[in-house]
């Protein structure tokens, strides 16, 4: 069964269209040629929703990264600036339209695009510049959820986090709104939305005075969503320090995914030429996509990487067996079938080559002792073993000086499957860390405990393992090849947050009252009043679509335990995942870090 499409229902298309025809008609606006110049954390995202064939049919000849100097000769009549609302990269662009040699002829025009939205700052920050008048147009583009894949919108706001809970700045919450206004505009209005966490009502909140204040929002479209999610990160603190077991989430740990693309070590992907003892081998990382359009990466993204390889095995087979038919092929009609068939098989062969290639290069990783060491101990934190004392394998590796952020996932693990940790324990592990790695990192360790991750225990006492064991996040005989339940994605644990959404479900959040107000913030439920005649009549057997969406990020691992839920024979509920951003316990610590810079003096 092919994993992507979670739903069969929701066609993120629309989507991805709306964001094609709002960019048409701003180019169409700056008539004649042009060149973009681009805020680098932009083209990730603007990728996956136009290709450069789009930006080429409506006059686009030149793309520049924005860096400051002097801009690149470019013989067009548009100059157009893609940027995020960020001071920095205003003044970079003041310093590219003051360069601007006025002499020349003919002059060129000066466009900006604030994305996603136009900020009044950054307007006012151009015209103290005095360059704020050279701007034709100055829009703003409001790219808010970006279809990464069938089932997965992100906002990819990389700070949303750290500003919702260390800067108390909620712009990105509003932005989550806004994006959800539009997802109801073309898919319906969503009747159901229930939350947790503060960040969760502030959203909820917004949406509903939005609805309020554009009273026209109020469509006519068939709601293809029955629920909305809303979940806080802080909520579930656990789940991202805990290191994937999945296969996706296992090449997002060690080589990072950036948008749908990974960059890999080369030396795997060389052709083998016989003899020549590989004196050339490539030196630039080898670059793959990874989404669901890859038929064999759809259907292993979501295992447990120790039930990958057999699948890789058995694709082998039917391979070679593919290829082996052209001997039996006889007569004119079979070797015609067969050469038709020839493209498919022979993109087949070169998947199965790329992520037996992978396999091998995470293989290599977690067979590894110290892969085996920090996992074993991730585990007895989980599973609530020796939570409340300084860990030995912790002062081992901060003694080796092993890499600080592994040093500090580990430490906030504790913390958070403490409740917390004794004033002791903790000064402790400050001291050992800032004596190690330098005292620069008093502001990082600041910031965690601002974010509740590394902490002191305040009530004296320890709610994780009632937690644990009332929603079942440590389950002992999983089963990682054919698995019945969320925790094969980290081999145990079940993420806490995906739990909420499977118990909401069923039976629904009443049986876990108690359980809930331990978490941080309220829970609550809304409903969406729809217009008559748009209320479902469930067909017998018709699963219900639920929109979860994380505010302050999702781990690849919990995305695929979702996908599981999914595909359940009884589950009765089809998932479709939304995020500010797609995280791993190492993006989301570096986060949160901070560099004292030494006094220039």
């Amino acid at each position: 069964m092919a994993a992507h499409l979670s739903s069969g229902r929701v066609n993120l298309t629309a989507l991805r269209e709306a964001g094609r025809r709002e960019l048409r008609e701003f180019l169409d606006k700056c008539a004649g040629s042009k060149a973009i110049v681009w805020d680098e954390y932009l083209t990730g995202p603007f990728g996956l929703i136009a290709q450069y064939s789009l930006l080429k049919e409506h006059e686009v000849e030149k793309m520049f990264t924005l860096k400051p100097g002097r801009l690149p000769p470019a013989d067009v009549k548009n100059i157009i600036f893609f940027v995020r609302p960020k001071l920095e990269l205003m003044d970079i662009i003041t310093d590219n339209v003051l360069r601007e040699d006025r002499g020349r002829s003919p002059q060129r025009d000066f466009h900006i695009l604030f994305v996603p939205r136009r900020s009044l700052l950054c307007e006012q920050w151009l015209k103290e510049q005095g360059v704020l008048g050279s701007f034709i147009h100055r829009e703003q583009y409001s790219l808010d959820l970006i279809p990464f894949d069938g089932d997965l919108l992100s906002m990819e706001s990389e700070s949303a986090f750290k500003e919702c809970y260390l800067e108390s700045d909620q712009t990105s919450l509003y932005h989550a709104a806004k994006g959800l206004m539009t997802l109801q505009a073309l898919y319906g209005t969503i009747p159901q939305i229930f939350g947790k966490g503060d960040c969760a009502r502030h959203v909820a909140n917004m949406m509903i005075r939005m609805k309020r204040e554009f009273p026209g929002s109020q469509n006519s479209i068939f709601p293809v969503f029955d629920t909305l999610l809303l979940l806080d990160r802080n909520v579930d603190l656990l789940t991202p320090l805990a290191t994937q077991l999945t296969y996706e989430g296992l090449i997002d740990e060690i080589y990072g995914i950036q948008n749908t693309y990974v960059k890999l070590p080369p030396e795997k992907f060389a052709p083998k030429k016989q003899g020549e003892g590989g004196k050339d081998l490539p030196t630039e990382p080898k670059k793959l996509q990874l989404n669901s359009a890859e038929e064999l990466y759809a259907e292993i993204r979501d295992k447990n990487f120790n039930a990958v390889g057999s699948v890789l095995s058995k694709k082998a087979k039917i391979i070679s067996a593919a290829f082996e038919e052209r001997h039996h092929a006889k007569t004119v009609g079979e070797i015609k079938q067969f050469v038709s068939q020839l493209p498919h098989m022979q993109a087949a062969r070169s998947s199965l080559a790329n992520h037996t290639s992978i396999a091998e290069l995470i293989k290599d990783i977690t067979t590894s002792e110290d892969f085996f060491d920090n996992l074993t101990v991730e585990q007895e934190f989980m599973s609530g073993i020796d939570t409340d004392k300084v860990n030995n394998y912790i002062e081992d590796c901060i003694a080796q000086k092993h890499p600080l952020i592994k040093i500090l996932r580990l430490v906030c693990l504790q913390s958070v499957c403490n409740s917390g940790l004794k004033q002791k324990v903790l000064d402790h592990y400050k001291r050992e860390i800032l004596q190690t790695y330098g005292y620069e990192h008093i502001l990082t360790l600041n910031n965690l405990e601002k974010a509740g991750l590394l902490k002191p225990q305040t009530s004296g006492r320890n709610n994780y393992p009632t937690i644990r064991k009332t929603l079942r996040l440590w389950m002992d005989d999983v089963n990682e090849q054919n698995p019945n339940d969320i925790s094969y994605v980290y081999s145990g644990y079940a993420p806490l947050s995906v739990r909420l959404a499977q118990l909401l479900a069923r039976p629904g959040w009443r049986s876990i009252e108690e359980v809930l107000k331990m978490l941080p913030g309220p829970h609550f439920e809304e409903r969406q009043q729809l217009p008559t005649g748009l209320q479902k009549k469930r067909q017998h057997g018709e699963n219900r679509v639920t929109l979860v969406f994380f505010l302050g990020g999702v781990t690849y691992a919990e995305i695929a335990a979702l996908r599981f839920l999914s595909q359940m024979e009884d589950g009765g509920t089809e998932y479709v995942i939304a995020t500010t951003k797609l995280i791993n316990g190492t993006t989301w610590i570096k986060s949160l870090m901070e560099k004292l810079e030494p006094a220039p003096f």
